[in-house]
């Protein structure tokens, strides 16, 4: 039997143990999402993943796989955060094998809790390094799915000078006319995350597009270059 159920179950157990019924109301009414909650904050959540690599080792892709997309799909919102922490720590299958299981996630998020950790840092390397993946985020810049769109802009977001810039623009302006609040903070703060790269650029690419990036996205934009 592959040990990675156990490893599982063993996490859940932890959390359900860790859980406070009190905490798990407050984190539920702040996502504003009908999903359980255990109850467990960051650190407790992080020291149990800690307990369960130190009697589990994960050495294969399938078995990191199954641990990602098991913990994604269980009841509880923590569940997921723990799919997130276990897809970004073994850095070793973080490979172009891995992105089917990424947008797998993705496609099942419905905040940006979730959303933008999955876009940023685990999408966002694979199409910087396999940039075939692109034609991924001009298929969701054109989704019903906001949360969708939304990633289209934000897997950019850590690639500093590597970033593709004709297709972050392009991105951008077409999203730009959006009123949605979620839409209009991505593209502020991808603008910003490059600014700090490229301020004369950021600068310059607001000023142009003045009339079409809402005041919520140049705010955002411009915050490092105005405090330099």
């Amino acid at each position: 039997m592959s040990l990675i159920i156990p490893m599982v179950i063993f996490m859940q157990q932890r959390m359900a143990e860790a859980g406070n019924a009190e905490d798990a109301k407050a984190m539920q009414e702040y996502m504003k999402t009908e999903q359980p909650f255990f109850g467990v904050k960051a650190p407790e959540r992080k020291a149990i993943f800690k307990q369960a690599r130190e009697h589990t080792k994960v050495s294969t892709f399938i078995e990191y796989s199954r641990l990602v997309l098991w913990l994604w799909s269980g009841e509880n919102r923590e569940e997921q955060y723990l799919a997130m922490d276990a897809a970004e720590y073994y850095k070793a299958f973080r490979t172009r094998e891995a992105f089917d299981i990424y947008e797998e996630m993705l496609l099942g998020a419905n905040h940006w809790d979730t959303v933008d950790k999955i876009s940023s840092n685990l999408i966002g390397p694979l199409v910087k390094d396999y940039r075939e993946l692109e034609q991924k985020l001009i298929e969701w810049r054109g989704s019903n799915n906001m949360w969708l769109r939304r990633a289209s802009l934000l897997a950019h977001l850590k690639h500093k000078t590597e970033t593709n810039v004709p297709l972050l623009e392009e991105t951008i302006l077409m999203l730009a006319h959006e009123d949605e609040f979620f839409i209009q903070k991505a593209i502020g703060w991808v603008l910003r995350e490059y600014s700090k790269a490229e301020p004369e650029y950021v600068s310059d690419f607001v000023a142009k597009h003045s009339d079409k990036l809402a005041p919520l996205s140049k705010r955002e934009a411009l915050k490092v270059i105005e405090n330099v």
